[in-house]
C-alpha cells in the first residue's frame, strides 16, 4: 500500500513531476484512419480526453485525418482540423494556433509515434511546445525494445531470453545460439504488425525482414518463445505525484503465442491465486513507476503454468485497446482521468464519475465477470490466413457482463 500512495518508488523511479502551470491551449492528435489493432476505442479515448480537458476550462485543438469519428464532431474540441497526421501538417497547424502543450498519449500507436518524431526533428522545441503526461523519454524506454530490456533487468524484473536486432544476420545468430521457436516483435508498432513467430530458419529470415521494414526504427526483439505460458494483462494508472492504483487485471484465454487483441479475454482473472495475482500487481506498480508514465498504461505478463515464475513481455505507455474493455469492464473512466492528471491533476484529486463519492484514487472492485470475444472479417476474406498467432488480425469484438464466467461468455458467444 505504501507503493500506492508513492511513498516508496524503486531506486530507478523518477522523482515526483514539479509543479507546472496549466496549459492554456492543448493540441490533441487523434489515432488516425481504422486499422487493425487501432479502432474506435481510441475515438472513444479522444473523445473522452477532449471533454475532460475542457472541462477544466482548456481550450482544445484537434488534428485528426479520419472524418468518420466522434472525436472530429464540433462540439469535441474547440478547433477540429481534418489534417494527415504527418510531421509537416501537425506542424502548420502548431505555427497557426501556437499552443502551450501537446497531448500524444490518447491517440494510440499512431500519435505515439507521431509525437516522437515532432520532438526527434525539433518541432516541439521550435514553437516550445511541451507534451502532457507521460514524457517521451518514458516512451522511447517503452517502446524502444532494447531500451525496455534494460530498464526492467536494472529494476529487477525478469524478462525472456532475446536480443534486439537490426538486421536478418543478427536474428540467425541469436537463433544458432537458443534455438527455435523465436518471437519476432518489431519496436514502435501496433498491434504486433510484422511480428510473427519463428519455427525454421526461413520463418526466422522472413519474419525478421518483414518486422525490419515495419518499424519505424529497424528494430525487433527476438526472443524466446514462450508457447503455453499463461498471458495476463494489468491496466494501472500513475499521476506526476508518483501514486499508483490498479485499475483492472485480465487473463487470456488463450495462452502466449496468440495476440491478446485475438484472445478470448476475462476480467478479473479467473484462475491467479492470491499470491499470483498481488505478485503481479506489485511488478506493474514497480514497471509503472520506473518508467515514470503517467496516465493509463497496460502491462503484459507471462505466467508458467505450473509455478508463480513470470516474465514481463512489453509494456503499452499509453491509453491502449485493452484499456477501453478495462474502462468498459469497471467503469472507471481510464482516458478522462487520463487527461486530468496530464493536467497535473492528482489521483486524489479526481473525482470518480460513478460513485460521486470517491476519489480516482479507488482501486475498483468487481462482483461480476467481464468477458471479450473478439471477432474476425474471414467471411469478406475468405482466402486470409486463418492461423492467430502474435499479429493482430480481429477487426471487432464482443463484450458481456455476467454474475459468473459462464453466464458472461455465453452471452458473449450468442
Amino acid at each position: 500500500m505504501a507503493l500506492c500512495r508513492g511513498e516508496q518508488r524503486p531506486e530507478s523511479a523518477p522523482a515526483p513531476a514539479t509543479t507546472r502551470s496549466r496549459p492554456r491551449k492543448v493540441l490533441v492528435l487523434g489515432s488516425g484512419p481504422i486499422v487493425i489493432g487501432q479502432a474506435a476505442e481510441f475515438d472513444y479515448a479522444g473523445t473522452q480526453a477532449c471533454h475532460s480537458l475542457r472541462e477544466e476550462g482548456v481550450e482544445v485543438v484537434l488534428v485528426n485525418s479520419n472524418p468518420a469519428t466522434i472525436m472530429t464532431d464540433e462540439d469535441t474540441a474547440d478547433r477540429v482540423y481534418l489534417e494527415p497526421l504527418t510531421v509537416e501538417s501537425v506542424e502548420r497547424v502548431i505555427a497557426l494556433e501556437r499552443p502551450d502543450a501537446l497531448l500524444a498519449g490518447l491517440g494510440g500507436q499512431t500519435a505515439l509515434n507521431l509525437a516522437v518524431q515532432l520532438d526527434d526533428q525539433g518541432v516541439l522545441a521550435r514553437h516550445s511546445v511541451r507534451v502532457l503526461g507521460t514524457q517521451l523519454e518514458a516512451v522511447r524506454d517503452s517502446e524502444d525494445r532494447d531500451r525496455f530490456k534494460r530498464r526492467m533487468l536494472a529494476i529487477g524484473e525478469p524478462v525472456p531470453p532475446s536480443r534486439t536486432v537490426n538486421s536478418v544476420a543478427e536474428a540467425v545468430e541469436f537463433a544458432a545460439e537458443v534455438g527455435l521457436p523465436l518471437v519476432v516483435r518489431p519496436a514502435f508498432t501496433l498491434g504486433g504488425t510484422g511480428g510473427g513467430i519463428a519455427t525454421s530458419d526461413e520463418e526466422l529470415e522472413q519474419i525478421v525482414a518483414r518486422g525490419l521494414r515495419a518499424s519505424p526504427i529497424t528494430q525487433v526483439l527476438v526472443e524466446q518463445a514462450l508457447l503455453g505460458w499463461r498471458e495476463l494483462e494489468y491496466e494501472v494508472m500513475r499521476d506526476g505525484d508518483g501514486s499508483c492504483i490498479c485499475v483492472c487485471n485480465m487473463e487470456n484465454l488463450d495462452p502466449m503465442g496468440v495476440h491478446t487483441g485475438d484472445s478470448v479475454v476475462v476480467a478479473p482473472s479467473q484462475t491467479l491465486t492470491d499470491k499470483e495475482h498481488q505478485q503481479l500487481r506489485s511488478a506493474a506498480l514497480r514497471i509503472i513507476s520506473a518508467l515514470g508514465i503517467e496516465g493509463g498504461c497496460n502491462v503484459q505478463f507471462a505466467l508458467a503454468p505450473d509455478s508463480s515464475n513470470y516474465f514481463v513481455i512489453e509494456v503499452n505507455p499509453r491509453v491502449s485497446r485493452s484499456s477501453a474493455l478495462a474502462s468498459k469492464a469497471t467503469g472507471y473512466p481510464i482516458a478522462r482521468v487520463a487527461a486530468k492528471i496530464a493536467l497535473g491533476l492528482s489521483l486524489r484529486e479526481i473525482q470518480n464519475q460513478v460513485t460521486q463519492r470517491t476519489s480516482a484514487a479507488f482501486e475498483p472492485s468487481l462482483d461480476y465477470c467481464v468477458v471479450k470475444i473478439p471477432r474476425w472479417p474471414f467471411d469478406k476474406f475468405p482466402h486470409g490466413d486463418r492461423r492467430l498467432g502474435t499479429q493482430m488480425k480481429s477487426t471487432g469484438e464482443a463484450m458481456a457482463i455476467g454474475r459468473n464466467f459462464q453466464a458472461a461468455i455465453s452471452k458473449a458467444l450468442r
